[in-house]
């Protein structure tokens, strides 16, 4: 079980605001000279509160939360052929735990005061960026339900071709419409954020509030900063988990190999939509805290770098770190973690090495099925993400894939995404994102430095690994093991 508590985001968020504001202070430049502001959240995770206190009715249940498997599994019998890509075509997306319409469900049958606060039409169901948004532009007292269409489109209740809340998904989840938000464009001006008048005394009585006028989901705003908006472009963000998209422009392509179809962003109300392929991976930087909190072989996150430059090798041991099942391309949800190659030398630096191994074989398979999918081989790929200052990691990376990894100066190309958004939307228009309009990012360039052979057999040798992790737990015997 992960959980987060809706009620602590929202104050990191007022937290992350006030800091903002003090900077600009400390670096006299007026608040005033606030324009927009943007929001990206984490997908999937699903909230729903009570519309009149303006109270979470439960946590957040996070993405790669699994208490929904037995969910999943009742949903999957009432399917003709018991097809998981039943709703492919709908939705782009296979029936798993990952999505929120699952999260939902389990909600309504599990939570008496959400199933209560649904039936006095007191309930809102929304991802973070709604929940975000609505009491950002007054909560209870008028704030906007809304969600745009990249967050939208990772609900499982959404079609992505006509744009809209499908009513025959709602009614096979069934989830009623209208505890739903309103779905908008990535950039536009969605309300007032009331938050600032609590600064705008100092000085200016002027400022009534800030537009919110950016909406992404992280990795789409990861796309958008990458500034991918070339049909073929593709980026990798680490992060928790491991995210590669690659921008199909206004054409949806569905995979054959086990990606997701989703929407990439939708600059404007009036603007095309375009779509992405994705491949997601459910532990990446998760990994290394794993090493730490419950290993205890590194004191801190950045440790993990020395530890394997110092053994240069995993020395043939392999980490398959399916926690939470294994997403793309193998929506496994019985896989577990496995260390297997294991022999009396071993030590900590290997299996570090093997950790980091594992997040680049991970990105390794996504690469590949893009590359099966599209008919077009990526020739580099742009990266971003706090791990991606782990140079070891990159390395690796480039040597795993024999293409260059290209990183840029600014990792936290998530918020610059937003930013992107928020600042070109109509009625703020600070700037535009005509591709001719962009300045080049500078970057730093990790080249392949091992012979394809070796990366060749270092990847069999690691998807032997993965087979060894299927089919290992089931619902019915498994003793959930939780974590908040």
């Amino acid at each position: 079980w992960v959980e987060q508590d809706p009620k602590e985001i929202l104050k990191s968020v007022h937290e992350c605001v006030e800091r903002t504001c003090e900077k600009l202070q400390q670096l006299n430049i007026p608040i005033v000279n606030i324009k927009a502001i943007g929001v990206s959240n984490q997908r999937e995770t699903t909230v729903v509160w009570d519309k009149t206190t303006g109270e979470p009715l439960y946590n957040a249940i996070v993405w790669l939360d699994l208490r929904t498997q037995s969910t999943v599994e009742r949903l999957i019998k009432r399917i003709p052929g018991k097809n998981k890509a039943f709703f492919k075509f709908k939705t782009g997306l296979p029936l798993s735990t990952y999505f929120s319409a699952v999260k939902l469900r389990w909600l309504l049958d599990n939570v008496e005061e959400i199933k209560k606060a649904v039936d006095d039409g007191r309930a809102m169901f929304g991802t973070i960026d709604s929940w975000l948004i609505w009491s950002m532009t007054g909560g209870k007292n008028g704030g906007v339900h809304c969600t745009d269409v990249t967050n939208a489109s990772r609900t499982m209740l959404f079609n992505i071709h006509s744009l809209e809340w499908d009513p025959e998904l709602c009614q096979f989840f069934d989830i009623p419409m209208e505890i739903l938000p309103k779905v908008r464009s990535s950039s536009e001006i969605y309300g007032l954020m009331l938050f600032f008048l609590f600064f705008a005394k100092q000085k200016s009585g002027a400022l009534t509030g800030v537009p919110i006028s950016g909406c992404l989901g992280d990795q789409s705003a990861a796309l958008v900063g990458q500034m991918c908006f070339q049909d073929g472009q593709a980026k990798n963000t680490y992060g928790t988990g491991c995210f590669l998209l690659c921008n199909t422009g206004q054409k949806c392509v569905f995979s054959e190999h086990g990606l997701l179809t989703t929407i990439a962003y939708k600059l404007g109300r009036d603007k095309p939509v375009c779509y992405a392929l994705e491949g997601s991976v459910a532990i990446a930087g998760a990994v290394i805290r794993w090493l730490r909190d419950n290993l205890g072989i590194l004191k801190t996150s950045q440790e993990i770098e020395k530890l394997a430059a110092e053994a240069g090798t995993s020395y043939g041991c392999y980490f398959v770190p399916a926690f939470s099942g294994l997403y793309a391309p193998y929506w496994e949800p019985s896989a577990r973690g496995i260390i297997c190659g294991l022999t009396q030398f071993t030590n900590k630096n290997h299996i570090a090495f093997a950790a980091l191994e594992a997040v680049c074989f991970q990105t390794r398979e996504l690469l590949d099925a893009i590359n099966k999918d599209c008919g077009i081989p990526l020739n580099q790929l742009q990266v971003d993400g706090g791990m991606t200052n782990n140079k070891v990691l990159m390395q690796l990376q480039s040597d795993i894939l024999c293409i260059p990894v290209v990183k840029p100066s600014m990792p936290e190309t998530t918020a610059l995404g937003a930013a992107m958004a928020a600042g070109a939307a109509e009625g703020v228009g600070i700037w535009s994102l005509n591709p001719g309009d962009l300045t080049a990012v500078t970057c730093e360039r990790f080249e392949p430095q091992i012979n394809p052979e070796e990366s060749e057999f270092r990847y069999a040798r690691w998807k032997k690994a993965v087979m060894k992790s299927m089919g290992w737990e089931t619902s019915e015997g498994s003793s959930n093991g939780k974590s908040e």
